[in-house]
Parts: C-alpha cells; structure tokens; sequence
C-alpha cells in the first residue's frame, strides 16, 4: 500500500471502503458462529450438570462472540467516520475557510457602509439645522447667545481675565443671558 495514496480522496476512500467491508464480513461470520456454538453447547452435556447450566455456559461463550460481533460493527462505523472526518477537516476546509472569510468582509463593507450612512445624515441634520432659520418660540431660553451681546471689535471683553490680568468691566447675570420678552 502506498502511505501517500491515503493522503488523496480516491485513495482514503478506497482504504475506508476495504476496511468497512472487511468488518462488516466478520461481524456477520461472528454473529453466525456464536449462534452456533449457543445451541450445540446447550445441547452438549457435561457430567455433574444441574438443571439449567447447560444454557448458562453456552450463554457465557456465545456472549464473547457476540462482543467480537459488536466489536467488528463498530469498526466498520469507525472506518466510515473516518473518511467523513478526513473530507470534513481536510478537503472541505479550504472552501469553508474562504465562504467564512466573504462573509466576514461582506459583514465589514455592511457595517462600513451604515457608519457612513449614519454620518452622512448627522452633518445633513447638522447644516440643515444651522442654516435655517429657527423661530424661537416666548419664554424658551435660546440655545445661543444672541449677537447684540457679542462684541465683535475684541472678543477678550466678553469674560472676565485670570488673576494678575486686567480687570473687566464689572458684569451681571443678565449680560450672560437673554432677557426674557414680556416679563
């Protein structure tokens, strides 16, 4: 047998194939050879025999045939599980592995392509709300100060400085906010 045709689908396949039928035959030659032993030990008498010893002896060695039976069955399963396990993990991997990773950049572009969405309707809401006009409804303290109290000659007069800086007019609270219409 050659070690690197094992390596190849034909190859596992055949050997699995081989292996399979092979068990399968011999759990069927052991199924048959332990019935056989069954009823010719339960109709052979030893001397010093009791009622039903007969029958538990016979049972005794046809039960090991029928674990060789089991035994043979479950390496024909085996040897199937085998070949499945080998196209799963190392002829198919390459394939999942690739589908894996288109779906993972196509998840990517989705998400990318949402962000950018999302940020496109932020700045239209942004300059659409900055360049119209709003209606400030009475009584309803505005968001910004107004521009009569903002001088624009020097913007450094508008707070008052530091410690050690020169003194600013003396301000109240009303020159930091809106007066109110109709109070």
């Amino acid at each position: 047998m050659d070690i690197n045709a094992l390596f190849t689908d034909e190859g596992l396949r055949a050997f699995t194939a081989t292996v399979r039928d092979q068990h399968v035959r011999d759990a069927q030659q052991y199924g048959q050879i332990a019935d056989i032993v069954r009823r010719r030990l339960e109709q052979t008498p030893i001397e010093g025999d009791r009622w039903m010893a007969k029958k538990i002896r016979a049972w005794k060695v046809s039960r090991q045939l029928k674990a060789m039976q089991k035994a043979s069955g479950e390496a024909a399963s085996k040897a199937e599980a085998l070949y499945a396990t080998y196209v799963n993990e190392v002829l198919e991997l390459p394939q999942r592995r690739a589908a894996a990773e288109a779906k993972k950049l196509e998840r990517k572009q989705g998400r990318q392509a949402a962000l950018g969405a999302a940020v496109a309707k932020s700045l239209d809401k942004t300059v659409t709300s900055l360049s119209a006009p709003q209606e400030q409804a009475p009584g309803v303290v505005p968001q910004v100060r107004p521009a009569e109290f903002v001088t624009p000659d020097n913007p450094w007069n508008q707070w008052p400085m530091a410690a050690g800086g020169e003194q600013a007019p003396a301000r109240t609270i009303n020159d930091f906010f809106a007066k109110g219409e109709g109070r």
